[in-house]
């Protein structure tokens, strides 16, 4: 088996995401749903068929797979892995950048979807909170959780039988906008399905296609905010 970090395969995985029109397509995958050529096209800013050769380019390279449906092909991102490449380029890319204010709104920034789990400053203090009171605890990989911490988590709603089928439970997914991490894995996944399920974390209307968080951007109801509070401890405000 060839080596990943080798220059030629690393070379060529970050040479499909450097492209400007591309980039932005991978960007707006991030918000865990699966979006047509032509959504993708009007998101990347050029023609139908110079989105199909950018998209087949992103599926031959395994960084997206695509689901025939009818006379539609949808495309989504391709495996967890590739959400936190993405995910942690940003960040890269915020820490090398010269300061500058922040661009994409303070609601973005506040809570948001990272392909299927939570992120921004919401996900930032659920690591924080779960982390800090040893309701999660270190493991390989990532992480476990604790007896309080399985009571505690089922008591949101959360799947804790289907989040431990993934292939991590709990890892560690470097937030771009807050530099520190927030959950992924089968828990981050199934916290940001529960709580959408609940209503109380809901998607943001979007914005237009020209906005690449327009599909990530989440708002946490009142509801929300008082059953984080009762559950653990967190203070939304």
């Amino acid at each position: 088996m060839s080596d990943p970090t080798a220059p030629g395969p690393l070379a060529a995985t970050a040479a499909l995401m450097a492209d400007p029109a591309r980039a932005r397509m991978l960007a707006a995958l991030m918000g865990g749903q699966a979006l047509t050529a032509g959504e993708l096209a009007r998101i990347g800013g050029v023609t139908a068929a110079t989105a199909s050769g950018h998209l087949a380019r992103l599926a031959d390279g395994a960084l997206l797979v695509v689901h025939a449906q009818g006379r539609h092909r949808y495309y989504r991102l391709a495996s967890e892995e590739v959400a936190a490449a993405i995910e942690a380029l940003g960040g890269l890319a915020a820490r090398l950048a010269p300061p500058r204010p922040w661009k994409h709104g303070e609601a973005a920034r506040g809570a948001r979807l990272c392909w299927n789990h939570l992120a921004g400053r919401l996900g930032v203090t659920v690591h924080q909170r779960l982390t800090g009171q040893g309701w999660l605890t270190p493991a390989a990989g990532g992480w476990d959780a604790s007896i309080e911490g399985r009571r505690r988590l089922a008591a949101t709603g959360i799947d804790l039988d289907r989040a431990a089928s993934a292939r991590h439970f709990a890892c560690d997914c470097m937030d771009w906008s807050e530099r520190r991490p927030h959950l992924a894995g089968g828990l981050g996944r199934e916290m940001a399905s529960a709580w959408m399920t609940r209503g109380w974390l809901r998607r943001a209307a979007a914005e237009g296609d020209g906005d690449i968080l327009a599909r990530r951007r989440l708002s946490l109801t009142p509801e929300g905010a008082r059953g984080l509070h009762e559950s653990l401890g967190i203070d939304a405000a």
